[in-house]
């Protein structure tokens, strides 16, 4: 019990330290200032605030092994001359290295003097640099944006891409709403319902008071539930930019170690739910709390009333709210705070309808052992939506731990162990005996084994479309019945067409369909065939991805397009691989892209301005854009009529 508590902690304080910063915090404080010179000159200034026992190395030579460098970048300045210090560092010769080196402290200016070639020009400045203390060196990086002008411009923060990886944002709202109502039927909820009626019934002489307080108690355990998530992503979003807080989600929806650590995260409330252990809180906290709720008169009490239900029910909505927040960090940026709104309404509902009308309670079924059995189907739930984290891990940096029959083999065991136990053929720790088979349990086993026999063809190929978003792809799977396996080709009765495309020993189009990730092969394919292309913005973890592909591209009318009038290019936007160095990228603001995702990402949001996936463009082979882009959307006839609307103006 004390090893499974100590794990818990451990992955929780990681998963803390994870949300707040991907890279230790540096001191040193920067900002650009734009001083107009006249005649289409200006000096852009970049300042640094050095803390007090800290130092910056020089730029050059003198910075030694990791010189500060400052990079300017804008298609519409001409640099003039080298970016010059407002003055000497400090130097000296080092002992260990054995060469001369040179640094700064307090504060320091580096201009850059810039011809503007267009009026009110952006300028991207990138910065890196090391700063060091007499015990530790930390390396920090920063990105500014200056607007040059007739007045001293103004920082504004760079354009940021937020992930757009995850689950499409009212599916997950209606996936929280019903975790909400599902954690009011667990044993550490639902015996508070009769309690709540009764402190409501106190003093219940004057009606419309006793309606406001208890319309103000859904509202403080909507807040409690809301606020602390929100106050989170304001604070990174206030404190490090839109850029800061955008990083952080793309990073916990692409990178290996979030997705591994949510994975572990869900299997420990899995086990929770079983009857391992259980996740409470210091019973001091639950017991203060408890005690201020008859002692604070008014709105006092009902919010310590509030306080002491989200503390008791924690052993039980710890994990299912927990659930809600991992799968919500994998959307937008304000997801969360939008899910966990929506959790803590349907949560608060019936409590606030119990508080207003205390009749209800009479229709409402008694507690008892079923409550746990609520505890052990939301387990088997977690284990099998736990799974999805292990996925896009193993997806996004290629292991090939997960393929998809495997996904599904562990998906049937788990919801046939769960039917088996709705019938009654397995017990918990805390579990009741099971005299007889309810007739509801009988329909929920029914239901769970249909949904079994509906998975099982997935093991030879079978789309399964309604499962598609969770699934991994079809390429993943190793055996599809009739048909061979599949190979990164091209295949064309035109004799110049490549038997093998680049990145196709570890990327394959879905469907079996032939196609490019790379765009530059892709249209020189598409000139030499004569047809337009179809580029596709995917990634690896795009739960819409998958779903357009399995319900919209596998429909006959679209595939056979897609097959016959278009060359396809999907470019990955998650992908780990790091390409070749003859294919790496140095982006606006000064940063080497070295990885296919990275690459693909940046690509898409400066030349189209997409930042979430799927996104779907029509080109020439010359690149231009034909008619407008297309994202996640399942209205097949729509995408038909898209498609031939990109036909005919490539026809024009």
């Amino acid at each position: 019990m004390k090893f499974l508590k100590t794990i818990l902690v451990a992955v929780v304080a990681l998963l803390s330290t994870t949300l707040v910063a991907q890279e230790p915090t540096t001191g040193t404080k920067w900002s650009a200032e734009v001083e107009n010179l006249g005649d289409g000159y200006y000096n852009i200034n970049v300042t640094a605030q050095v803390p007090e026992n800290l130092h910056i190395y020089a730029m050059g030579e003198l910075g030694g092994f990791n010189p500060t460098t400052i990079t300017f970048a804008s298609e519409n300045i001409a640099l003039e001359g080298e970016t010059t210090p407002s003055r000497e560092p400090h130097k000296y010769f080092d002992d260990i290295f054995m060469v001369d080196m040179g640094d700064y402290a307090g504060e320091v200016t580096f201009t850059q003097k810039v011809a503007a070639l267009k009026k009110n020009a952006k300028v991207a400045i990138s910065i890196e640099w090391q700063e060091c203390s007499d015990e530790n060196c930390y390396m920090g990086e920063q990105e500014l944006e200056v607007k040059l002008g007739k007045q001293t411009a103004e920082v504004v923060a760079p354009a940021s891409e937020e992930s757009g990886n995850g689950g499409n944002f009212w599916a997950m709202i209606i996936e929280a709403i019903i975790w909400g109502f599902a954690a009011l039927l667990t044993p550490c909820v639902f015996p508070m319902v009769p309690m709540t009626v009764s402190f409501f019934m106190k003093g219940s002489d004057n009606k419309a008071k006793a309606k406001f307080r208890a319309i103000m108690y859904g509202v403080f355990i909507v807040a409690l539930y809301t606020l602390p998530i929100a106050a989170l992503i304001i604070i990174t979003r206030v404190v490090g930019g839109d850029a800061v807080t955008a990083d952080i989600f793309n990073w916990l929806a692409t990178h290996w170690l979030p997705n591994i650590i949510f994975f572990i995260v869900f299997m420990i409330f899995a086990a929770s739910f079983f009857g391992a252990f259980e996740i409470v809180l210091p019973s001091k906290l639950v017991n203060k709390s408890d005690e201020n709720v008859d002692k604070k008169k008014g709105l006092g009490g009902v919010f310590f009333l509030a306080l002491t239900l989200v503390l008791v029910s924690f052993s039980c909505t710890g994990p299912i709210v927990g659930s809600v927040l991992i799968k919500a960090t994998q959307g937008e940026v304000w997801t969360p705070i939008f899910a966990m709104m929506a959790f803590s309404l349907a949560f608060a509902l019936p409590f606030v309808l119990c508080a207003l009308f205390p009749g209800l309670l009479s229709k409402m079924p008694k507690s008892g052992g079923w409550l746990n059995s609520v505890k052990v189907v939301l387990g088997f739930v977690e284990v099998a939506l736990g799974l999805k984290f292990l996925s896009t891990a193993d997806q996004v940096y290629h292991w090939g731990l997960l393929d998809r029959e495997i996904y599904l083999a562990i998906w049937i065991v788990c919801f046939t162990l769960l039917g088996l136990y709705l019938l009654g053929k397995l017990k918990f720790k805390h579990d009741s005996e099971v005299k007889y088979v309810s007739t509801f349990r009988l329909f929920a086993a029914i239901g769970v084994f249909a949904f079994v026999v509906y998975m099982i063809p997935g093991m030879w190929g079978a789309p399964l479309k309604g499962l598609s978003g969770y699934l991994p792809p079809m390429q993943t799977q190793d055996f599809v019945m009739g048909s061979g396996s599949a190979v990164a080709t091209v295949a064309d009765d035109n004799a110049s067409a490549p038997t093998t495309v680049k990145y196709g020993d570890f990327l394959e189009l879905p469907l079996g369909l032939d196609g490019f990730f790379d765009l530059e092969e892709a249209k020189a394919y598409a000139a030499k065939v004569g047809k337009p292309i179809f580029l596709d913005f995917t990634g690896h973890g795009c739960v819409n991805c998958r779903e357009m592909e399995a319900r919209v591209w596998s429909d006959p009318a679209v595939k056979a397009k897609l097959e016959n009038d278009f060359v396809i290019c999907a470019l990955y936007v998650d992908d780990k691989k790091q390409v070749a160095k003859e294919d790496w990228v140095t982006a606006a603001n000064g940063k080497v892209l070295k990885t296919l995702g990275k690459i693909n990402s940046a690509f898409a949001l400066e030349q189209f301005g997409a930042n979430a996936q799927p996104h779907y463009v029509i080109l020439d082979a010359e690149g231009k854009q034909l008619g407008d882009a297309r994202g996640y959307n399942l209205d097949v006839a729509a995408f038909v009529e898209w498609m031939n609307g990109g036909i005919a103006e490539f026809n024009k």
